[in-house]
């Protein structure tokens, strides 16, 4: 058996991995963490754990197709070479576009960057990231001059104060989160506030929840950097050395946000919540505000970002242990994307495509006179001029579009007009795949050969554990044959990744030094590295120059910045509530956003069963108040509408939501739900300088959905049902797990029930069959045994209640159930002795809360500790505390 070290394809925080490939036929491998990765040292949150179990070579794209036909790679590769030449001889290069991802390797975005902005000769190339971290990157510019992250990891356990600012890092950036939650408890002086309109898993360490109003988080920064000043606690010599602009910022929060009633009131918080606030920043020096899409995701994020920056500046607490304006990132390399220019708005290397020197340098290091000297189009302009055919040609890599973009039934519509869609993936089936002419099968996590960079400037090594699947290819060989086939072969005839890495650090540290304007962004270490020395690359974080080959953990620590001056740049921000506010048709505002045990669009996590358990559906969270004024029911479906689309969720009722507010999860899709594509309500309106989308406030309306009826099957078997206006589907362990319902009235269950679920045997034996029925009510109940192995169960009734799949779902486990559990299968509950765990609350251990709550009521258990000491759960990724303590006996 071989032990492979390589990088989790999951979230920005970069956690290192050891794949021991037990048998490279099967793709069977078992994952744990990497102790002497500095990220994670060993520890994986519940995605990075199940990785093993998405590798397979189910849903697959094994080699390219033309309009669904199969066809070998020179034939696919000359049809999008010649289309693309044809379309820019005709329209131009601006009629041409390429939509990225942060799910690619540095490798692969590099050599895409370069094609289109240095040999096309346009901008228009942007990444899924600009829906992730484009605000952050705004922020960063005008303050520091170049998009320089200040921290790292090891800020978060030297800092006496954490602010969480929109970021549910518990279960977005699990194993940063637990590094937090254990410097709490190495240092009980550290304090935590999470500023979010939400109560989310991140309060279960806070010592402070500020639910603010949606969008309103500049005020509350406005608000401290005017504090400051109140209160003579602005490092005045700090900001007079190093820093231009601060009496405008100063000015504009004093008049917006000049006392603490004021913007108590604007925020909807109570005057004490900020002014305890307000008097923690104010008075710990080792202050870390981490901010994530809560910040950036909104019409006005970048300047929520500088605001946060503000306040840092004002105070000279960045560049020294334990302090920072820390953004986290979404992506596992969308700081990779960033570093080779993967925004339509930058140039390669952290250099500028509005600046003439820049452009000059980079034309001349890559051999190109065509280099791009103008912003391109990002996500939200690209679909659109893709709408009005102003782009003939997209080409889509590794990414969801028609799902992840606001506004999606438009995307979707712009896809299915377009001249030339090509879209290259590991994945056959996605929303996207559907509508693509040419569909090229890439590699994927497991196959891939390459560097990420996480959200603390680090750079790992992502290594291939199998040879490459069917005919799939890196993403950087089709996009360099592709430029071959265009005419550019010279510039894109690499042989590996390793040269591709080795002239991308040679750009970064070209004409990079004292001479020239010094950039952030350097990795003259490896700028003549070799393929050995590729190939055993260790985790570092950038800048590394020949000086320093160990790299950089905190930058500014001299408080030089990268401005034409050297200082940093306080920017002042005018708070701006949500572009479009809520309204008589529209009076909720709709937040989005990740769940702990899903990624993006599902499409490798929802291969992981353990994944599925915790909510296997899509749904909508909603105030108690609300779901009450308006007779929703916990578990009933409601319909989420907005001016630009709708969907349909569970309801689920949390006091954690603000009333007026609510919740839902981003992952489904078209391919496993009929109607829980979130995108599809998003309101499109960006950020003026980010073209951030604002996901987080999108007005709605929600009212009960009038299902006529409810079912649950299980099938041994994947089944194609076409009778529910609401479907969902999602696999479980040795089963298919499909949610239905429908506004029509019922039908002859029974005749159905047998066709569908027998379907694939087509056997009528009663014998086989377990029935239950109550027409008048509603109900019906059947499963299938043949042999008394359980292969399907259907459960229909005229409401939402409905017997759980925990116990149901271990069934399909045995080869042939007993006489207690046949006679008690239609009741959907164990036989009496028979555990059924209930819903799964931690998925590293696959704990259910019925067995939680047997266990802390026999043994009066009184912690979390207990709990995990008794069931293991909580003791994998942590990610489940917050839920586990809610099932211990609330102090009196």
């Amino acid at each position: 058996m071989n032990t492979i070290k390589t990088t989790c394809p999951y979230c920005g925080v970069g956690c290192g991995i050891e794949a021991t490939v037990e048998d490279r036929a099967t793709h069977r491998v078992t994952i744990k963490g990497d102790a002497n990765h500095p990220a994670n040292f060993g520890k994986l949150c519940s995605k990075g754990a199940t990785l093993g179990n998405t590798v397979s070579l189910e849903n697959r794209l094994l080699y390219p197709q033309i309009r669904g036909q199969r066809v070998d790679w020179d034939t696919a590769l000359d049809h999008i070479a010649v289309k693309f030449n044809r379309i820019i001889v005709q329209h131009g290069p601006e009629a041409v576009a390429f939509y990225v991802s942060g799910q690619l390797l540095t490798e692969d975005y590099y050599v895409a960057n370069k094609l289109m902005k240095g040999f096309i000769g346009t901008a228009n190339i942007d990444t899924n990231s600009r829906l992730c971290m484009s605000s952050a990157v705004v922020g960063y510019k005008r303050a520091f001059g170049a998009d320089t992250v200040p921290c790292n990891y090891e800020d978060l356990e030297q800092a006496e104060l954490i602010l969480l600012v929109g970021s549910n890092a518990a279960w977005c950036h699990p194993i940063a989160f637990q590094r937090i939650r254990k410097a709490k408890e190495n240092n009980p002086n550290l304090k935590i506030v999470v500023i979010d309109p939400r109560a989310t898993a991140s309060c279960d360490i806070a010592d402070l929840h500020l639910p603010v109003k949606p969008g309103m988080d500049a005020l509350l920064f406005n608000g401290i950097l005017a504090y400051l000043q109140q209160n003579g606690l602005v490092n005045q010599p700090y900001v007079d050395t190093h820093t231009d602009g601060f009496e405008l910022a100063l000015s504009e929060a004093m008049k917006t946000a000049g006392s603490i009633e004021q913007v108590a009131a604007g925020c909807g918080l109570t005057s004490e919540a900020v002014g305890t606030l307000f008097d923690w920043f104010a008075n710990t020096d080792k202050t870390v505000t981490v901010y994530s899409q809560g910040i950036n995701q909104s019409s006005s994020g970048s300047d929520k970002c500088n605001a946060i920056i503000n306040c840092h500046l004002a105070t000279g607490r960045i560049g020294k242990p334990g302090m920072g304006p820390f953004s986290f990132t979404g992506q596992p390399n969308a700081m990779g994307g960033r570093e080779v220019g993967g925004l339509a708005n930058t140039l390669a290397a952290h250099m500028d495509l509005e600046n003439p020197e820049h452009v000059d340098r980079v034309g001349r290091f890559w051999g190109s006179d065509k280099v791009a000297d103008k912003q391109g189009l990002k996500a939200m302009d690209m679909f659109d001029a893709i709408a009005t055919g102003q782009i003939k040609a997209v080409w889509i890599m590794a990414t969801n579009p028609v799902v992840s973009m606001p506004d999606a039934d438009k995307v979707k519509r712009a896809l299915q007009q377009c001249e030339l869609v090509v879209v290259s993936d590991c994945i056959a089936n996605t929303d996207t795949t559907e509508l693509a002419h040419v569909l090229l099968p890439a590699t994927g996590w497991s196959e891939k050969d390459g560097t990420v960079t996480n959200l603390e400037r680090r750079i790992s090594r992502q290594r291939p554990l199998f040879p490459a699947s069917g005919e799939a290819r890196h993403d950087w060989w089709i996009i360099c044959q592709v430029a071959q086939r265009m005419g550019f072969g010279k510039a894109f005839n690499y042989q590996s990744s390793a040269e591709i890495f080795r002239e991308h650090a040679a750009l970064s540290a070209f004409e990079n030094d004292a001479e020239h304007q010094l950039r952030d962004f350097n990795l003259s270490a490896f700028a003549e590295i070799d393929t050995l020395g590729f190939d055993a690359l260790q985790p570092v974080q950038w800048p590394v120059i020949a000086e320093q080959t160990t790299g950089t953990a905190r930058m500014f620590a001299d408080g030089r910045y990268f401005t034409a001056n050297r200082k940093a740049r306080f920017i002042p921000v005018t708070p701006r509530p949500p572009v479009n506010s809520s309204d008589t048709d529209y009076p909720f505002t709709l937040n989005t956003g990740r769940l702990r045990d899903q990624w993006h669009t599902m499409t490798r996590t929802g291969l992981a069963t353990k994944l599925n358990a915790h909510r296997p559906e899509p749904f909508v969270e909603i105030h108690p108040a609300d779901a009450e004024r308006l007779k929703l029911k916990a578990r009933s479906l409601a319909q989420i509408q907005s001016r630009w689309g709708s969907m349909l969720a569970r309801v689920e009722i949390n006091p954690g939501q603000q009333v007026g507010s609510l919740f839902v999860p981003m992952h489904w899709t078209d391919q496993n739900s009929s109607h829980g594509r979130m995108g599809a309500v998003v309101n499109p309106v960006v950020d003026p300088y980010s073209g951030q989308p604002e996901s987080k406030q999108t007005p709605v309306n929600i009212g009960s959905w009038p299902a006529q009826w409810y079912a649950t099957i299980l099938s041994r078997q994947p089944l194609q049902i076409a009778a529910a206006e609401y479907q969902v589907s999602v696999r479980g362990d040795r089963y298919f797990r499909y949610e239905l319902a429908s506004t029509e009235f019922g039908k002859d269950w029974r005749t159905w029930g047998r066709a569908l679920l027998a379907c694939v045997e087509q056997r009528e034996d009663d014998n086989c069959w377990l029935e239950y029925s109550d027409p008048q009510a509603g109900y019906y109940r059947t499963a299938y045994l043949p042999e008394r192995e359980l292969r399907a169960c259907l459960f229909v009734g005229p409401d939402c209640d409905l017997p759980e799949s925990g116990w149901l779902g271990s069934l399909f486990a045995k080869s042939e159930l007993s006489r207690a559990e046949r006679l008690s299968l239609l009741s959907g509950a164990p036989p009496k002795g028979e555990a059924d765990i209930g819903r799964i609350v931690c998925s590293c251990f696959n704990v259910g809360e019925k067995t939680i709550q047997q266990a802390v009521q026999a043994h009066q258990f009184q912690s979390v500790a207990d709990i995990s000491a008794c069931l293991s759960a909580g003791s994998g990724c942590g990610s489940c505390v917050s839920e586990l303590k809610e099932f211990l006996p609330k102090p009196t």
